[in-house]
């Protein structure tokens, strides 16, 4: 019955500071997009949800799970763990906790231009958040998230 997700944050806030080593980035859990078509074929997922599935994934998101109401920023602060620049030391705040996560780094400089991308796991309940369930459990999301990035950020 169920289906996976595409979430995607397109309104991120902050700075990366490349001589330090640091970045402080945000964004707001109801500018999030659900299930854009060329997301999820970039994902490899070949179905798309129907607008009523989307908006119903949307409600159901941002109301009973995230509370977006209550908690309506994710707070991510990261540095380079160590010397390398391949792997960043994260803090994560998202539902009122701050969990940390050694997170692997694929970093491209061009100019005036910084690109970083990479993917890591986390689980909702690390942030207090029960994974959305109805029927019994019958139709669950997972605990564990896949997170994949890619930001563009300009000097």
């Amino acid at each position: 019955m169920g289906h996976d997700h595409v979430v995607a944050a397109r309104q991120i806030e902050g700075f990366v500071d490349m001589e330090q080593g640091r970045t402080e980035l945000r964004f707001r859990l109801d500018q999030l997009t659900v299930d854009e078509a060329a997301l999820r074929k970039e994902a490899g997922l070949e179905t798309q949800p129907s607008v009523d599935a989307i908006d119903g994934t949307r409600r159901n998101m941002f109301s009973k799970v995230l509370r977006a109401d209550s908690y309506p920023w994710v707070l991510v602060k990261a540095t380079f763990e160590g010397n390398a620049r391949n792997m960043l030391h994260a803090e994560i705040t998202l539902h009122g906790v701050t969990r940390e996560y050694k997170v692997p780094l694929q970093l491209r400089e061009n100019g005036a231009t910084v690109q970083a991308s990479g993917a890591f796991s986390a689980r909702q309940t690390d942030f207090g958040i029960a994974p959305f369930a109805v029927f019994g459990g019958a139709l669950a999301v997972k605990d564990e998230l896949e997170l994949k990035f890619a930001i563009s950020a300009r000097r």
